[in-house]
């Protein structure tokens, strides 16, 4: 609306998919109605079928796999607050979920060394680190993985959270609990990044969890510019698309 557009906005119990409808069929109806749909699903595959058979810009607002938006929209954030994304490292401490997967891929792409602090069990998806590591090898971008947040957290210039437990892992809570102790960020971890590090959180937070209340409060979070800059980047996407 911002950018002068009409927006409709489609819930899944008004969609023809409840009733059985392929996602085929639907990107197909939606192509002849539409410019573009912003798509969120939990099933990556869904959202790659409905690319395939659109004929209109389909962006993934958030997928099991990928969160590319959220990347965008951070890269352009780290770059405000440092002045340039170049040399930089970007320390990621938590899950490799969907949202480590796309910084990842995005960081590697322009050349920013990230290292990764994951619990064993809770490690990057291998094709995506395979992707990581070939769009690395033509930036010169470094990538280290290790269950040591510490290790991950040394001279870094960024360190980014997210919470341990992701929409539709709720079973999971009790053990991710357990499994995530330690990686935190909090004061300690805090020293051993650069002095003029920042720390970011993709929100919503759970203070005492994945990050302290006085860290996500506290003078080196950036977390509320980051929240802004979501909306900025998503209407930067849809103006290239678009127009």
């Amino acid at each position: 609306m911002r950018l002068g557009a009409n927006v409709v906005y489609m819930r899944p119990d008004e969609l023809q998919l409840k009733r059985g409808e392929p996602i085929k069929d639907t990107a197909r109806v939606l192509s002849g109605y539409l410019d573009g749909l912003v798509y969120r699903t939990c099933d990556h595959d869904t959202l790659v079928e409905l690319a395939e058979y659109a004929s209109i810009p389909i962006v993934n607002a958030l997928s099991d796999l990928e969160h590319p938006t959220q990347a965008l929209s951070d890269l352009a954030t780290i770059e405000d607050a440092k002045g340039s994304l170049e040399g930089l490292k970007l320390a990621w401490i938590g899950d490799g979920n969907n949202v480590c997967h796309s910084l990842m891929l995005a960081c590697a792409t322009m050349g920013i060394n990230i290292s990764i602090a994951t619990p064993p069990d809770y490690q990057p998806s291998p094709d995506i680190a395979r992707k990581t590591y070939e769009l690395g090898q033509k930036t010169n971008a470094k990538i280290w993985y290790t269950d040591d947040p510490c290790e991950a957290a040394e001279t870094a210039d960024v360190l980014y959270t997210d919470v341990w437990v992701s929409m539709g892992q709720d079973v999971e809570q009790a053990q991710r609990m357990v499994d995530f102790e330690g990686f935190q960020i909090n004061e300690d971890l805090l020293t051993e990044a650069k002095p003029e590090a920042v720390v970011m959180h993709c929100l919503p937070a759970h203070r005492g969890l994945e990050i302290t209340d006085d860290i996500l409060e506290g003078p080196k979070s950036i977390a509320w510019k980051q929240a802004e800059y979501k909306f900025h980047g998503a209407k930067g996407i849809l103006a290239s698309l678009l127009t």
